[in-house]
């Protein structure tokens, strides 16, 4: 039953999938980071589903794309992007470490923000157009990979502040890294990795390679210019390494032509 419950907080919170409502306990909170991943498989779900209907029905191409875009967005109800969005602000303000971290906080966007939100969508938009259905089969493993590799990167990397929702998940899973939560994690990455190797072998692997170079350069940035990291930032991984995989799923269709 806790199990159940953790993973009924796991989408309430990184999710927009109704889920039955109750109070949260600690022991719950623990393991939710676990079903992280999840929201992620049902979004890859939802995208190879959206594209055996366009295949099948005469939808056209830039109604597949847009819709196939928008799905991430509605399934998290845009709960990665805003933290990409705050951390875009801070980066591009060029100030002190502690004067980010307040830009992360701030609740309202500045123009860096909104520019990089838009650079992301054509590029991802691009880059879903570019892709046939058995890439896109392998890609949506990619949500799985993404939220199993930020999961990991709440435990293992230091957070920058001693409060706020991450801090609360990071404490509360734990920080010793032969923990539960870290090892099934660390599964849930290896599977997703593997599930899109075995989709396609050379955009799996291309797709695998990108997240853990975004991966490291989401620990070197993080420590570089905030001390570690935040939700915000967190958020930020997610959405670069999606995009970063779907590049590289693009790139495969490109190197088989």
């Amino acid at each position: 039953m806790s199990f159940l419950k953790a993973l009924c907080i796991s989408f309430a919170i990184y999710s927009k999938i109704p889920v039955p409502h109750f109070e949260w306990s600690e022991k719950e909170m623990r393991f939710q980071l676990i079903f992280f991943p999840w929201v992620g498989a049902v979004i890859g779900a939802l995208l190879v589903l959206w594209k055996n209907i366009c295949d099948w029905l005469p939808i056209g191409d830039i109604p597949y794309v847009l819709i196939a875009v928008a799905i991430p967005l509605l399934v998290t109800g845009g709960f990665h992007v805003d933290g990409y969005m705050d951390t875009m602000d801070a980066l591009r303000s060029y100030k002190t470490k502690e004067e980010k971290l307040e830009i992360l906080k701030d609740p309202h966007i500045g123009a860096f923000s909104v520019i990089m939100l838009a650079v992301a969508g054509l590029i991802f938009s691009a880059a879903i157009s570019g892709m046939d259905r058995s890439l896109v089969i392998s890609f949506a493993g990619a949500f799985f990979l993404s939220r199993s590799l930020s999961g990991t990167a709440v435990i293992v990397f230091p957070p920058a502040k001693k409060d706020g929702m991450l801090r609360t998940f990071s404490d509360s899973s734990g920080k010793d890294k032969s923990s539960i939560v870290l090892i099934v994690l660390l599964i849930e990455a290896a599977a997703g990795a593997a599930f899109m190797i075995i989709m396609n072998i050379l955009a799996g692997l291309l797709m695998v390679l990108a997240a853990l170079a975004v991966f490291l350069y989401y620990r070197y940035k993080s420590l570089k210019e905030f001390g570690g990291i935040t939700g915000d930032t967190a958020g930020f991984f997610v959405t670069v390494s999606e995009i970063a995989m779907a590049v590289a799923a693009w790139a495969a269709s490109l190197l088989t032509v």
